[in-house]
Order: structure tokens, then sequence, then C-alpha cells
């Protein structure tokens, strides 16, 4: 060995020492966090025993090559770290981006040492690649499909029974194989890692739509009910059935009789007009949104027999459920505002307050009518991320996509 390998030998057994010298870190506040620390301190053992093992089999590549991958892995690990403890100089305030960022760092690190590690280690691991491949490239992916084309040959995926049995390969000959397609294995897994940071990152922009659209809805709910409470007669809902030509006010929380103004008359608009104001509430509007809000939590749990539970990190089938709660309190005020407008023909007018607050619970069960469309489309892109399938034609964004793999 030369002196300047021999240099180069020492610096890598120094970065091996520093690595084995990291600690696991923690405890943090969050489940993502605890989980970054606990794989980069996976990585670093992983990294300090394959060098190790590199050096006493001999290494496969230059030692200059070992040392910049090294070097790289530390980084990674290092940055991952950060992201998770969210410390250093570059602090990052949105959880969303400390997550992607730990992830990304955590798959690059991976990849690296895949490129350093002896042969019989990568093919110990090309299962969890194939899984991994296959869970999140589509089938027509053409690193997946070069990928599965070595792994089949290897003899860890089952051949297609339409082609002829492959030739089996001695270990050694395996050794060979993986050794020779080093760079395609780690292309593939590479890419299958991009796509899964993709998927979780389209994952985190529904959740946020969700999200976005509960405070909305919340925000309109609480103007309805100040507006209510302020000026109780600018958006009534109240009625006015009419029973042998007398007419009575009905309203959520309370009710007033008309009289007449003549004897054989009905009684006027104005003189409606004002037992409307003097029946109105502040509190109508509150009451109908409460009841609406109750309906839809009961929508809700019932709704929670559906749920199949995900451990995806971002908590999207609670935002659903809570979505369902201010949808509920808006379609009950809705719902009565149409009847109230004879909208609907034969409900036009309700004869109690009790009747009102019944249907009030109706249309805020009702909900469930427009949100069940949002829990399909939630449903449709969790299982995205668990069982990729091939577009019937490209997307627009399909070329971005290959660019980020």
């Amino acid at each position: 060995m030369t002196a300047t390998a021999t240099i180069l030998q020492e610096r890598l057994d120094d970065g091996v020492d520093q690595i084995s010298a990291q600690p696991v870190g923690g405890p943090v506040s969050a489940g993502w966090r605890e989980a970054t620390l606990t794989r980069a301190k996976e990585l670093e053992a992983l990294s300090g025993w394959i060098l190790r093992s590199t050096m006493a089999d001999g290494a496969t590549r230059a030692a200059p090559d070992r040392e910049d991958l090294v070097k790289a892995v530390a980084l990674h690990i290092a940055a991952a770290r950060d992201a998770a403890e969210n410390r250093g100089w570059f602090r990052l305030p949105h959880k969303a981006a400390r997550v992607e960022r730990a992830m990304s760092n955590l798959d690059a690190a991976e990849a690296h040492l895949m490129q350093v590690a002896p042969p019989r280690y990568v093919l110990g691991q090309l299962p969890s690649v194939l899984n991994h491949v296959e869970c999140h490239l589509r089938p027509s992916d053409a690193r997946r499909k070069h990928f599965e084309s070595i792994a089949t040959r290897v003899g860890v995926k089952e051949p297609d029974t339409t082609q002829p049995p492959a030739t089996q390969l001695s270990v050694e000959e395996k050794w060979h194989e993986v050794e020779l397609e080093r760079a395609k294995i780690v292309c593939a897994m590479r890419a299958a890692s991009s796509a899964a940071l993709r998927e979780q990152i389209r994952l985190h922009s529904f959740r946020n739509v969700v999200v976005a659209t509960t405070i909305l809805l919340t925000l309109l709910v609480g103007g309805f009910a100040v507006m209510g409470a302020l000026e109780p007669a600018m958006i009534p809902l109240c009625f006015q059935p009419e029973a042998g030509g007398e007419v009575t006010v009905v309203c959520p929380t309370g009710q007033l009789e008309v009289g007449r103004t003549l004897a054989d008359s009905s009684p006027s608009l104005a003189a409606v007009d004002g037992a409307l104001r003097k029946a109105v509430s502040p509190l109508d509007l509150l009451a109908v949104e409460a009841v609406g809000l109750a309906a839809a939590a009961v929508a809700a749990a019932a709704a929670i027999r559906n749920i199949r539970g995900s451990s995806e990190r971002y908590g999207l089938p609670v935002a659903l459920a809570l979505l369902k709660l201010p949808t509920g309190a808006m379609t009950a005020v809705l719902g009565l505002l149409l009847m109230r407008g004879e909208f609907i023909p034969g409900l036009s007018a309700l004869d109690s307050s009790g009747q009102i607050i019944a249907w009030a619970l109706v249309f805020g069960y009702a909900q469930q009518l427009f949100t069940r469309m949002v829990d399909q489309q939630a449903h449709t892109v969790l299982d995205g991320i668990r069982t990729p399938k091939d577009d019937p034609a490209p997307s627009p964004t399909h070329g971005a996509e290959r660019a980020h793999g």
C-alpha cells in the first residue's frame, strides 16, 4: 500500500470512529423526529460496519471515492438530525419543510451506502429494495423494469411464468451480477425514495386544502352567528304558517301570533313584518348552527367505521372529521333558508319551533352528501401512496416528476 493510500485509509478509519461515537439523540417532541433520529443512528452504524467490512475484504472502490461518499453520508445524516431537532444556523419554521428535509437526506445517505457496500450486503438488501420499488414506482417505469430484471436474474423475484426459467446462479455469480448492476440498483432505489417523498408532499398538500377549507367554513359560520346576534332580522330563520286566516310567526327559539287588522281579512304585510322583528332572537342563528354542528358530529362519529387508519404523519382522517363540523352548521342554516324561500315545494312553512330544530338536525347531518366526495378523494390519495398505478395518459407534471427522480 502506497503512502497516499495509507493516509486515505487512516482518514477513513477516523471517519468511522467519529460516526460510531455519535449518540442517538433526543428525546424529541414528535414521532417523526424520533423516527428520524433512530434511522440516522441506524445508518451511522451501517456506515461504520460497511466501511470496516469493505476494508477487511479489500476495497472494490478507490479510496478517494469511498472517502467522498463517507463524507456525504455524514453530512446527510447531520442534516437529517438538524431537521429533526430543528437546530443549527438555519432553522426551518414549517413542519412540512423539516419532514421533507429529514426524509430526503436519509434517503440520500442510504443511497450512498449502497454505492460503497460490499456486493453481499447489496444482495441481502434486494428484497427490501424490490418491495420499495414496486410500492412507489409505476409498473411502466423503465427504472422499475430494469431493477425487476436484475432481481429476477439473482433469484430475488419470481420469474414471469410466460418466460423460460432463468439460469440459477451461484452466490459468487450473484455478487458479480450485483456489482455490475449496482448503478441501476441504486438508481431505482433512489427513484422510489423520491417518488415516496413526492407522495408525502401530495398528501400534505391535500391535507392543507382540507384544513384551509375547514378554517374558512368555521370563520363563515362564526360570522353568521355574530351577524345574527347583532342584527337578528337581517337573516331570519322564521316561518309564517297560516291556519284559518290566523298567521303565526315561528322562529327557532320562539313564536308570535299576528293579530288581524280587520275582522275578515288576513294580517297586512306590515303587521307580519313587525311581528317577525319581535319574534326573532339573537340566538336563532346560533341555535340552528349548534344543532347542525351536533348532527355533523354524529355523522363524523358514524363515519369512523369507514376509516381504515393511516400511518402517515399528517393526520388526514382527523382533518376530514373536523371538516364535517362547520359544514354541518352551514348546511343547517342554508337548508332552512331554502325552505323559507319556498325553494323546496311542500316544505315552505313549518308550524313550530320544534320542526325548525328538527329540520336543522336533518340538514346538518346531510352535510355527509358533500363531504363524502372529499372522503373518497382522500381514500384515493392514500391508495395512491400504497399502490401506485399507471396513469391512463401522461399527466402534465410527469416530466417534472421524472426530473426530480
